[in-house]
């Protein structure tokens, strides 16, 4: 019971933190708002007891990654001149609540609608570094990864090309 309250709770501040990722003004504002949603998510991989996963998304995402988006705001020195209202919302911002809405409204739907089944016990190895590393490099896992390899190569030339256009 405890764990489902943690689960739900860690969840509920994850999703405020994405949504304050999409809604706040500064982008530094909206990366620590990321790093809190990265802490949370990691909560919840602890309480699945993916306690690997855990770690690599707070060594990876909230470490590296979030290092490379800080980096990129400071290069591209996004600076507002004139002060903008918090409640100021434009068309844009309205149609995403929007879909954002409907979306949730059917995930939420479609999860009251899947049937509650007991949990099965654990396989042996389940979630050490051996069993997930199996899994990503020689099963169906193994073209989704190196399609965010090269995804995060072509971002970080990017932001390279970017960068050296400002200097």
């Amino acid at each position: 019971m405890t764990e489902a309250v943690l689960f739900y709770l860690f969840s509920l501040v994850a999703i405020v933190a994405g949504f304050s990722v999409v809604v706040a003004r500064s982008p530094i504002a909206s990366a620590l708002s990321l790093v809190v949603c990265f802490f949370f998510l990691a909560a919840d991989y602890v309480l699945l007891n993916a306690h690997f996963v855990a770690v690599i998304q707070l060594l990876v995402y909230a470490g590296a990654i979030m290092v490379l988006f800080i980096f990129v705001i400071m290069v591209l020195n996004l600076r507002h001149d004139v002060p903008v209202p918090i409640l100021e919302l434009s068309r844009r911002g309205l149609l995403g609540m929007v879909v954002a809405g409907v979306l949730g409204t059917g995930l939420i739907t479609a999860l009251e609608s899947m049937p509650v089944t007991a949990s099965a016990a654990l396989p042996d190895g389940y979630g050490e570094v051996a069993a997930v590393g199996t899994s990503i490099f020689s099963g169906a896992y193994l073209l989704p990864f190196e399609a965010i390899s090269v995804l995060l190569t072509v971002a970080l030339v990017g932001a390279v090309v970017l960068a050296k256009r400002e200097i």
